[in-house]
């Protein structure tokens, strides 16, 4: 099977190392050309676009921003007259209509489109110990759990397109709230004369634990080392998407519309491409102090 992966960023460039070290011909895409230069030295192909990408291979994989460039990545490959590729898969984060939506564009040319979101961060990727989220039809999975496999230790058929989108939103969105709740959290701490070791080893040991408490608190907060990770603009971009899906229900979000601020603050501090623990220098400047 040959595969193409379009999008070469935090998530894309490691899950398409795994799937060269699976020894599947793979084909790629980014707009930064160092990112495919990474690709193409670990074994994989250079293309010059998404309709190259998508006419030597079976199946496209996407790991993109956001919906808006999603789409204008269908269109192009709709626009192509030499397309192979018969199964898009989208690894990236949307809303379950933009799913639904890319699912009946490419319909029109007869290419499945599924959702399935991954979740794991960078490290899971790399290892290729991913949660993968799938939303569309099980012969389609079937076909796909090979590929799957490769990049993801647990991999869910959550339901027809939209579903996996819809989950791995619910989860992001939970994860965003978490952040903002544990960045005040341990500044207060901080203040009441707690110090970061003690305040960390109590809560992971205790009913507060979290993803936050015992991955990104350790790994960036007590390095003092926000850069890579999972951004600031792009857990700001997920919890619109629930805010946004949860206002077509008339559905009051109050805590998450609360965290999108904290995270608005953080972009303004010019934080937006540093790791989500940054929330904690928001608090830390406020009370003028660090916490550690």
């Amino acid at each position: 099977m040959k595969i193409g992966m379009i999008g070469l960023g935090a998530m894309g460039l490691p899950i398409s190392e795994r799937l060269l070290s699976a020894n599947y011909e793979l084909y790629v895409y980014d707009i930064v050309s160092q990112a495919v230069e990474k690709a193409v030295s670990k074994g994989a192909v250079s293309c010059h676009s998404a309709g190259e990408v998508a006419s030597n291979v079976d199946v496209v994989m996407f790991s993109l921003p956001n919906a808006r460039i999603i789409q204008d990545v269908l269109e192009e490959i709709l626009a192509c007259n030499t397309v192979s590729a018969n199964v898009i898969a989208d690894l990236s984060s949307v809303s379950p209509a933009s799913s639904r939506h890319f699912a009946e564009m490419m319909g029109k040319k007869k290419i499945k489109y599924i959702d399935c979101p991954v979740s794991g961060g960078v490290g899971g990727a790399a290892a290729g110990t991913l949660t993968v989220m799938v939303g569309g039809d099980k012969e389609t999975l079937d076909m796909l759990m090979p590929v799957l496999n490769t990049i993801g230790k647990k991999i869910y058929h959550v339901g027809e397109v939209g579903a996996g989108s819809a989950i791995k939103m619910i989860n992001n969105y939970i994860l965003g709230c978490n952040m903002a709740t544990v960045a005040e959290a341990l500044v207060l701490g901080a203040k009441l004369g707690l110090d970061l070791a003690t305040m960390h080893e109590i809560i992971q040991n205790s009913t507060g634990r979290s993803f936050i408490i015992e991955n990104k608190v350790p790994n960036f907060i007590m390095k003092r080392n926000f850069g890579g990770g999972f951004a600031v603009d792009l857990e700001y971009k997920d919890l619109g998407l629930s805010i946004e899906s949860a206002k077509q229900m008339n559905m009051p979000l109050l805590m998450g519309s609360t965290a999108v601020q904290v995270f608005e603050m953080a972009r303004a501090k010019g934080f937006g491409k540093q790791d989500i623990t940054s929330l904690v220098k928001i608090w830390e400047e406020l009370m003028n102090i660090e916490v550690k």
